[in-house]
């Protein structure tokens, strides 16, 4: 059983917590575009991807009681510290910055407004690389 939750694990975390962080970057490709409507479908499937992520956070502690590994250590409690961070800045800071500028793209004269595209740069390039150290520390476990 717990090689089915450690395939899970992975396979969750690679299907689910990678378009969580690719998406936004579509979006800013969208939002030079001038597609507003496609800014705001990835606004709503970045949502979706990061509520989903919380499927490889669960079944990890379940993989944390079938191997019996306590919350002291470095990796376990520091993984889940970095990814707590990420999925906040990804709802709160990414999403709506997303969701600003599919607005302001709509109601702008000019094809690309600049509002918003740092917020989800910066934003989502932080939760690349937090999300980053995440998989590190599971790999390296120190």
């Amino acid at each position: 059983m717990s090689t089915l939750f450690a395939i899970l694990h992975v396979a969750t975390a690679v299907f689910i917590v990678g378009p969580m962080a690719i998406l936004p970057m579509t979006a800013m490709r969208s939002l030079r575009a001038g597609q507003a409507g496609q800014v705001r479908t990835l606004a709503k499937s970045t949502t979706v991807f990061t509520l989903l992520s919380l499927i490889p956070f669960l079944v990890g502690f379940g993989l944390m009681g079938m191997y019996k590994i306590p919350f002291d250590r470095t990796w376990i409690w520091l993984s889940i510290v970095l990814y707590l961070v990420a999925f906040v800045i990804a709802l709160v800071l990414v999403v709506p910055a997303m969701r600003r500028a599919a607005a302001l793209l709509e109601g702008s004269e000019s094809a690309t407004p600049s509002g918003g595209y740092g917020m989800i740069a910066g934003g989502s390039g932080v939760v690349s690389l937090l999300l980053l150290a995440v998989v590190v520390l599971m790999a390296w476990k120190p």
